[in-house]
Protein backbone atom coordinates (compact mmCIF):
# COMPACT_ATOMS: atom_id res chain seq x y z
CA UNK A 1 0.00 0.00 0.00
CA UNK A 2 3.10 2.43 0.74
CA UNK A 3 2.51 5.74 3.05
CA UNK A 4 -1.21 6.46 3.67
CA UNK A 5 -2.84 9.06 2.96
CA UNK A 6 -5.36 9.42 6.00
CA UNK A 7 -3.02 9.42 8.96
CA UNK A 8 -3.23 12.62 10.80
CA UNK A 9 0.84 12.72 11.21
CA UNK A 10 2.29 14.08 14.36
CA UNK A 11 5.89 15.42 13.96
CA UNK A 12 8.07 15.03 16.47
CA UNK A 13 10.27 17.82 15.77
CA UNK A 14 9.00 20.95 14.08
CA UNK A 15 9.86 24.80 14.86
CA UNK A 16 9.33 27.83 13.43
CA UNK A 17 11.29 30.23 11.73
CA UNK A 18 13.25 32.84 13.26
CA UNK A 19 14.11 36.56 12.09
CA UNK A 20 17.74 36.30 13.99
CA UNK A 21 19.40 32.98 13.33
CA UNK A 22 22.61 34.01 14.53
CA UNK A 23 21.32 34.50 17.69
CA UNK A 24 18.89 31.51 17.80
CA UNK A 25 22.25 29.19 16.93
CA UNK A 26 24.53 30.93 19.39
CA UNK A 27 24.80 28.00 21.88
CA UNK A 28 26.57 25.95 18.92
CA UNK A 29 28.84 28.43 17.62
CA UNK A 30 30.06 30.28 20.32
CA UNK A 31 31.83 26.51 21.35
CA UNK A 32 33.11 26.00 17.67
CA UNK A 33 36.29 26.91 16.16
CA UNK A 34 36.15 26.49 12.75
CA UNK A 35 35.43 29.69 10.33
CA UNK A 36 32.71 28.82 8.47
CA UNK A 37 30.58 27.51 11.22
CA UNK A 38 31.29 30.98 13.38
CA UNK A 39 31.26 32.82 9.52
CA UNK A 40 29.80 31.79 6.80
CA UNK A 41 26.81 29.14 7.94
CA UNK A 42 23.57 30.55 9.20
CA UNK A 43 22.61 27.37 9.97
CA UNK A 44 25.37 25.32 12.31
CA UNK A 45 24.35 22.07 10.24
CA UNK A 46 24.01 24.10 6.84
CA UNK A 47 27.02 21.99 5.12
CA UNK A 48 25.21 18.64 5.10
CA UNK A 49 21.90 20.23 4.07
CA UNK A 50 20.54 20.69 0.11
CA UNK A 51 18.84 24.14 1.09
CA UNK A 52 17.96 25.23 4.81
CA UNK A 53 14.35 26.76 4.98
CA UNK A 54 14.37 28.50 7.57
CA UNK A 55 17.52 31.27 5.90
CA UNK A 56 14.20 31.59 3.28
CA UNK A 57 11.84 32.80 5.60
CA UNK A 58 13.70 35.16 8.94
CA UNK A 59 11.51 37.74 7.52
CA UNK A 60 7.89 35.57 7.70
CA UNK A 61 5.81 38.20 9.89
CA UNK A 62 3.80 35.40 11.00
CA UNK A 63 6.18 32.37 11.99
CA UNK A 64 3.52 30.59 13.49
CA UNK A 65 1.80 30.89 10.66
CA UNK A 66 4.21 29.76 8.38
CA UNK A 67 4.88 26.63 9.97
CA UNK A 68 0.72 25.65 10.19
CA UNK A 69 0.15 26.31 6.55
CA UNK A 70 3.57 23.85 6.01
CA UNK A 71 1.73 21.31 8.30
CA UNK A 72 -1.62 22.02 6.77
CA UNK A 73 -0.60 21.33 2.99
CA UNK A 74 1.35 18.30 4.27
CA UNK A 75 -0.89 16.73 6.24
CA UNK A 76 0.94 16.67 9.60
CA UNK A 77 -1.88 17.63 12.42
CA UNK A 78 0.06 18.03 15.37
CA UNK A 79 3.72 19.22 16.12
CA UNK A 80 6.06 19.02 18.80
CA UNK A 81 7.56 22.30 19.87
CA UNK A 82 10.11 23.66 21.70
CA UNK A 83 8.75 26.51 24.38
CA UNK A 84 10.96 28.48 26.89
CA UNK A 85 10.62 30.80 29.41
CA UNK A 86 11.06 33.87 26.69
CA UNK A 87 7.45 33.65 25.54
CA UNK A 88 8.56 33.41 22.14
CA UNK A 89 6.69 31.77 19.13
CA UNK A 90 6.17 28.48 20.87
CA UNK A 91 4.10 30.09 23.59
CA UNK A 92 2.05 32.29 20.62
CA UNK A 93 1.72 28.88 19.17
CA UNK A 94 0.30 27.14 22.08
CA UNK A 95 -2.21 30.01 22.95
CA UNK A 96 -3.55 30.46 19.35
CA UNK A 97 -3.31 26.68 18.12
CA UNK A 98 -3.65 24.76 21.89
CA UNK A 99 -4.91 21.46 19.73
CA UNK A 100 -2.37 21.63 17.16
CA UNK A 101 0.79 21.91 19.09
CA UNK A 102 2.55 19.88 21.75
CA UNK A 103 4.29 21.70 24.12
CA UNK A 104 8.45 20.72 24.95
CA UNK A 105 11.41 22.42 26.22
CA UNK A 106 14.79 21.90 26.19
CA UNK A 107 17.40 21.85 28.66
CA UNK A 108 21.20 22.36 29.47
CA UNK A 109 21.98 19.98 32.67
CA UNK A 110 25.26 22.52 33.38
CA UNK A 111 22.03 24.88 34.75
CA UNK A 112 21.47 22.36 37.43
CA UNK A 113 18.40 22.68 39.89
CA UNK A 114 17.76 25.90 38.25
CA UNK A 115 17.31 23.76 34.90
CA UNK A 116 15.38 21.49 36.84
CA UNK A 117 13.00 24.42 38.59
CA UNK A 118 12.49 25.21 35.19
CA UNK A 119 10.96 22.38 33.40
CA UNK A 120 8.63 21.83 36.57
CA UNK A 121 7.44 25.33 35.84
CA UNK A 122 6.86 24.90 32.36
CA UNK A 123 5.00 21.77 33.39
CA UNK A 124 2.64 23.05 35.39
CA UNK A 125 2.35 26.23 33.09
CA UNK A 126 2.13 24.86 29.60
CA UNK A 127 1.67 21.13 30.11
CA UNK A 128 4.72 20.10 28.51
CA UNK A 129 4.66 16.85 27.03
CA UNK A 130 8.37 16.01 26.67
CA UNK A 131 12.12 17.66 27.50
CA UNK A 132 15.39 17.94 25.13
CA UNK A 133 18.41 18.07 25.42
CA UNK A 134 21.79 18.23 23.71
CA UNK A 135 24.64 16.57 25.03
CA UNK A 136 26.87 17.93 22.24
CA UNK A 137 25.54 21.40 22.20
CA UNK A 138 25.64 21.74 25.86
CA UNK A 139 29.06 24.44 26.98
CA UNK A 140 30.46 22.96 28.61
CA UNK A 141 29.85 19.16 26.91
CA UNK A 142 27.60 17.06 28.94
CA UNK A 143 27.85 13.21 27.97
CA UNK A 144 24.71 11.26 27.77
CA UNK A 145 25.20 9.45 31.47
CA UNK A 146 26.81 12.27 32.59
CA UNK A 147 25.94 12.62 36.66
CA UNK A 148 24.83 15.86 35.28
CA UNK A 149 22.08 14.47 33.52
CA UNK A 150 20.94 12.17 36.25
CA UNK A 151 18.44 14.86 37.81
CA UNK A 152 16.59 15.32 33.99
CA UNK A 153 15.74 11.46 33.93
CA UNK A 154 14.74 11.47 37.30
CA UNK A 155 12.44 14.49 36.78
CA UNK A 156 10.92 13.33 33.26
CA UNK A 157 10.28 9.70 35.30
CA UNK A 158 8.63 11.68 38.24
CA UNK A 159 6.47 14.16 35.47
CA UNK A 160 5.47 11.22 33.70
CA UNK A 161 7.42 12.37 30.32
CA UNK A 162 9.66 11.41 27.52
CA UNK A 163 13.32 12.96 27.18
CA UNK A 164 14.36 13.27 23.91
CA UNK A 165 18.10 13.37 23.61
CA UNK A 166 20.51 13.64 20.23
CA UNK A 167 22.49 10.65 19.73
CA UNK A 168 25.53 10.32 17.46
CA UNK A 169 27.85 12.26 15.17
CA UNK A 170 26.52 15.64 15.77
CA UNK A 171 25.92 17.43 12.26
CA UNK A 172 27.13 20.84 13.94
CA UNK A 173 30.88 21.00 14.23
CA UNK A 174 31.41 20.20 17.84
CA UNK A 175 32.88 17.06 19.65
CA UNK A 176 30.60 13.91 19.41
CA UNK A 177 32.09 12.12 22.06
CA UNK A 178 28.98 13.16 24.18
CA UNK A 179 26.64 11.47 22.35
CA UNK A 180 28.28 7.85 22.04
CA UNK A 181 25.18 5.69 21.68
CA UNK A 182 26.40 2.92 23.58
CA UNK A 183 26.61 5.71 27.21
CA UNK A 184 22.65 5.34 26.43
CA UNK A 185 22.78 1.68 27.80
CA UNK A 186 24.06 2.79 31.26
CA UNK A 187 21.45 5.36 31.61
CA UNK A 188 18.51 2.62 30.84
CA UNK A 189 20.04 0.34 33.22
CA UNK A 190 19.98 3.14 36.33
CA UNK A 191 16.70 4.83 34.79
CA UNK A 192 14.44 1.27 34.17
CA UNK A 193 11.20 3.39 33.65
CA UNK A 194 12.70 6.00 31.89
CA UNK A 195 10.91 6.65 28.29
CA UNK A 196 14.06 7.93 26.08
CA UNK A 197 13.68 8.85 22.00
CA UNK A 198 17.16 9.25 20.14
CA UNK A 199 17.29 11.95 17.90
CA UNK A 200 19.33 13.10 15.14
CA UNK A 201 19.81 9.28 14.33
CA UNK A 202 22.69 7.54 15.96
CA UNK A 203 24.89 7.41 13.65
CA UNK A 204 27.34 5.28 13.03
CA UNK A 205 25.78 3.00 15.83
CA UNK A 206 22.96 2.50 14.32
CA UNK A 207 23.39 -1.10 14.61
CA UNK A 208 24.04 -0.72 18.08
CA UNK A 209 21.19 1.52 18.92
CA UNK A 210 19.04 -1.57 17.31
CA UNK A 211 20.22 -3.69 19.75
CA UNK A 212 19.94 -1.54 22.73
CA UNK A 213 15.93 -0.98 21.74
CA UNK A 214 15.56 -4.55 21.66
CA UNK A 215 17.12 -4.68 25.11
CA UNK A 216 15.44 -1.83 26.88
CA UNK A 217 11.56 -1.39 26.66
CA UNK A 218 11.78 2.49 27.07
CA UNK A 219 14.13 3.10 24.59
CA UNK A 220 12.44 4.59 21.22
CA UNK A 221 14.54 6.16 18.11
CA UNK A 222 13.07 9.12 16.29
CA UNK A 223 13.88 9.95 12.75
CA UNK A 224 14.21 13.62 13.25
CA UNK A 225 16.99 15.95 10.91
CA UNK A 226 16.94 13.06 8.29
CA UNK A 227 15.72 13.10 4.83
CA UNK A 228 13.35 10.02 4.37
CA UNK A 229 15.93 8.60 1.56
CA UNK A 230 18.45 8.43 4.08
CA UNK A 231 17.07 6.75 6.78
CA UNK A 232 18.97 4.24 8.20
CA UNK A 233 18.09 0.66 6.66
CA UNK A 234 18.88 -1.23 10.26
CA UNK A 235 16.26 0.85 11.32
CA UNK A 236 13.52 0.63 8.82
CA UNK A 237 13.90 -3.33 9.36
CA UNK A 238 13.76 -3.06 12.41
CA UNK A 239 10.39 -1.18 12.35
CA UNK A 240 9.48 -3.98 9.80
CA UNK A 241 10.27 -6.74 11.97
CA UNK A 242 10.35 -6.26 16.30
CA UNK A 243 10.20 -2.82 16.28
CA UNK A 244 7.33 -1.53 15.03
CA UNK A 245 6.41 0.30 18.52
CA UNK A 246 9.84 1.33 18.76
CA UNK A 247 10.41 4.08 15.48
CA UNK A 248 8.63 7.63 15.68
CA UNK A 249 8.57 9.96 12.74
CA UNK A 250 10.31 13.49 13.71
CA UNK A 251 10.91 15.77 10.29
CA UNK A 252 12.93 18.67 10.72
CA UNK A 253 11.03 21.89 9.53
CA UNK A 254 11.90 24.71 9.06
CA UNK A 255 15.92 23.98 10.47
CA UNK A 256 17.22 22.07 7.58
CA UNK A 257 14.45 20.22 5.72
CA UNK A 258 11.20 21.07 4.09
CA UNK A 259 8.30 18.73 5.01
CA UNK A 260 7.69 19.30 1.07
CA UNK A 261 11.12 16.98 0.93
CA UNK A 262 10.39 15.20 3.29
CA UNK A 263 6.74 14.24 2.23
CA UNK A 264 7.77 13.63 -0.88
CA UNK A 265 10.59 11.40 -0.20
CA UNK A 266 8.27 9.23 2.76
CA UNK A 267 6.62 7.59 -0.13
CA UNK A 268 9.24 5.57 -1.16
CA UNK A 269 10.03 4.19 2.49
CA UNK A 270 9.69 0.57 2.76
CA UNK A 271 7.76 0.26 5.80
CA UNK A 272 5.17 -2.17 6.03
CA UNK A 273 1.47 -1.57 5.42
CA UNK A 274 0.76 -1.83 9.43
CA UNK A 275 3.72 -0.15 10.74
CA UNK A 276 2.67 3.43 8.74
CA UNK A 277 0.43 4.13 11.38
CA UNK A 278 2.71 3.65 13.91
CA UNK A 279 5.75 5.01 12.82
CA UNK A 280 3.40 8.08 11.90
CA UNK A 281 0.93 8.55 14.79
CA UNK A 282 0.30 6.02 17.12
CA UNK A 283 3.86 5.86 18.39
CA UNK A 284 4.55 9.70 19.20
CA UNK A 285 0.78 9.88 20.98
CA UNK A 286 1.78 7.03 23.21
CA UNK A 287 4.98 7.81 23.90
CA UNK A 288 3.64 11.45 24.44
CA UNK A 289 1.23 10.60 27.06
CA UNK A 290 -1.94 11.86 24.52
CA UNK A 291 -3.52 8.33 23.54
CA UNK A 292 -7.06 9.23 24.02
Amino acid sequence: MGMPNDVGIVDTMIGFPHADMAGVYDFITRQTKDRESKEDFKFPAEYMFKDVPEKELTKAQDPVAVTLGEMDRWGVERGLIGIDESEGAGADALKRYPDRFIPSMSVDPNEGMDGIRAIVRAYETWGIRAVGVFPSGTFPQVAINDKLMYPIYAKCVELGIPVFCCAGVPGPRLKYAPQAVELIDEVMFDFPELVFVTRHGCEPWTELAVKLMLKWPGLHYSTSAFAPKYYPKDVIDFANKRGADKIIYAGYFPMGLSLERIMTEMRDVGLKDEVWPKFLRTNALRVLGLES
